[in-house]
């Protein structure tokens, strides 16, 4: 009975987890992936400067901006437009890079935790479900280029990196049984943990992955007798931005 319960409530985050993810996919797409409205740092020209962005399919719009006491003024006079289409002739403009600072909310799951030494028991990569929400500090990154060709024709080509650092928490299941008890628990089940730590995520256009550092707490009575109880480890992160 208690082995099904904690399956049961490993089931519920995951279908919680699930359903965030597909009710946040189309705002994270339009939020993180593409270059949208907003303020930017530009990189042009070998030149930097904060920027108020207005981007449409084929033409995009920089305001300089100014910070006015605790405020950011928007210089609508000083516009510079630009125009991108998709496909250009000649050798269309000179590569630019926009860069955005945010906070960042992802849903992150674990797939496998790379388990060190403890207590005379060798190196283990576990591969139980674990399930985490994500917040840090994130940087993405767009650069607008053309790709020539030999027919004097350049195609326009939007790259998107992301960098986020922070920290996360969530549950999981680990496998109870005498090995990782030290023969102080004779059956077998899987426990729930409650896991905690920091990771470090790159997104690469829709993609996000990244490695986590964390340590779990089983949540049972059988927490002090688990030899991995708090216990450092290393795994990989995979998600999707929710904001």
């Amino acid at each position: 009975m208690m082995n099904t319960c904690r399956r049961i409530v490993v089931l519920l985050f995951s279908l919680v987890c699930v359903q965030m993810l597909a009710a946040c996919s189309s705002l994270s797409e339009s939020a993180k992936f593409e270059l949208n409205e907003g303020y930017y740092k530009e990189k042009r020209l070998g030149a930097d400067r904060q920027v108020y962005v207005y981007a449409s399919e084929d033409t995009l719009v920089a305001f300089p901006v100014q910070k006015r006491g605790e405020q950011l003024a928007v210089d609508t006079a000083a516009a510079t437009a630009l125009a991108f289409p998709a496909v250009a002739s000649g050798q269309g403009l000179p590569a630019q890079t926009y860069h955005a600072y945010s906070f960042d909310l992802d849903v992150l799951a674990i797939p496998f935790k790379y388990r060190p030494t403890t207590v005379g028991h060798p190196r283990q990569l576990g591969t139980q479900f674990s399930g985490a929400l994500y917040a840090g500090y994130r940087t993405d990154r767009y650069r607008i280029r053309y790709r020539h060709t030999p027919l004097g024709i350049a195609h326009r080509r939007i790259t998107h990196y992301g960098y986020s650092i922070g920290l996360f928490s969530g549950i999981g299941a680990e496998p109870i049984n005498p090995w990782v008890t030290r023969n102080r628990y004779a059956d077998e089940y899987d426990g729930v943990v409650w896991m905690n730590g920091l990771a470090a995520i790159i997104g690469i256009n829709s993609f996000t992955f990244g490695l986590a550092i964390g340590a779990d707490r089983l949540l049972d009575r059988n927490r002090s007798i688990w030899i991995y109880q708090n216990r450092p480890w290393l795994g990989l992160a995979v998600g999707l931005n929710l904001n």
